[in-house]
């Protein structure tokens, strides 16, 4: 996939981020907010996170090759952070790999569409509340750092 460039003060989007970009485009259009690399906990990043029109919560893991899924040894840990899971590959991914009992997104830098939808695992009450607040805050940040560039972040 070709890195594009956005600015010459920008590094070019890797794989991995161009296929984030079009799942959050795609889950933007169903009434999505997405926020990208959020970390649920310590030792936990998600490529994606999006928090949906009923409050529900999706986590999903972008994997741009096979050596990108197979070296992934977290993923199971991102289930108890989300109401659904779901990865997402580009179209030439051998998808078999994929556990059946996950969701499954086909994505490029510009959109993505929905495979199949994830298992629903609801969280509980106040773990959804803090995952609320957790995509909110960081949201902001993310804003904020927007605004003012040179800003160094002290919250990670």
């Amino acid at each position: 996939m070709a890195q594009i460039d956005l600015h010459p003060s920008v590094s070019p989007l890797q794989p991995g981020q161009l296929l984030a970009r079009g799942v959050a485009r795609h889950l933007v259009s169903h009434g999505f907010a997405c926020v990208e690399e959020l970390l649920p906990t310590r030792g936990l990043r998600v490529d994606v996170m999006a928090l949906g029109p009923k409050g529900e919560i999706w986590v999903v893991e972008c994997k741009s090759s096979r050596a990108d899924f197979t070296s992934d040894a977290k993923w199971q840990g991102y289930l108890e952070w989300a109401d659904r899971f779901f990865w997402a590959v580009d179209q030439d991914f051998p998808t078999e790999l994929l556990p059946d009992e996950t969701g499954l997104i086909i994505a490029d830098g510009y959109g993505g569409e929905i495979i199949r939808m994830g298992p629903e695992s609801k969280l509980a009450p106040a773990r959804r509340k803090a995952m609320v607040q957790k995509f909110a805050v960081h949201a902001a940040r993310r804003l904020h750092l927007l605004r003012d560039p040179d800003m160094l972040p002290e919250w990670d």
